[in-house]
């Protein structure tokens, strides 16, 4: 066999209407590829528990923007899907962001581009999940949640919730280039004439 395919579903529209569904895809998809780690990315947390339900039978890692992203000293995971995920014996995983911290500094004290906002913003072309389902696997692999030889799926968004799913191999921040995007299990539609409705 010369060829393998696989379908990607495209959502008409980004957000997180698009959650359930995208949730649903990954657990179907990982079965498939017998994947069990998932890393998911959670702002306020919503994301992270409905994961923390919907993938109860597997290694998952919830991935929160850092402690002062949008305020100083405040966290935006709410205290009760904090619970909620730790509950469902989900670990959290809280760190400097791999294609921010101070580099983020550099650019706001001196206005600007740093080389990680370059790349940031290159992942982007593909989509706001891309770029952050790129940055949330260096970081699992940084914290030594997630081996750099095994295939694990990340999910991610567009705003807020869920619309991005990704299979990629783990590279630590130190050798990104050996990040492996595997498959794109689901993604927002790009916007061009053959994705019109």
């Amino acid at each position: 066999m010369t060829e393998l395919q696989t379908t990607t579903t495209y959502f008409k529209k980004p957000g997180k209407s698009n959650t359930e569904r995208a949730l649903d895809l990954a657990m179907a998809r990982a079965g498939e590829l017998g994947i069990r780690k998932i890393i998911v990315a959670t702002t306020a947390g919503d994301t992270g528990a409905a994961a923390a339900q919907k993938f109860r039978d597997f290694d998952v890692f919830a991935v929160t923007h850092s402690t002062g992203f949008k305020k100083a000293n405040e966290q935006e995971l709410e205290e009760e899907n904090r619970e909620a995920i730790e509950e469902a014996g989900v670990r959290i995983l809280t760190c400097q962001h791999a294609f921010g911290g101070v580099n983020r500094a550099v650019r706001k004290k001196f206005d600007t581009t740093e080389l990680d906002e370059i790349i940031a913003h290159t992942f982007r072309r593909f989509g706001e999940g891309m770029k952050v389902v790129v940055e949330i696997v260096l970081m699992a692999a940084d914290a030594g949640l997630v081996r750099t030889d095994e295939a694990v799926m990340c999910i991610a968004g567009t705003g807020r919730g869920a619309d991005t799913v990704v299979v990629l191999k783990p590279a630590n921040a130190q050798t990104f280039f050996e990040v492996e995007v595997l498959e794109v299990v689901c993604r927002p539609a790009p916007s061009h004439p053959g994705f019109s409705d």
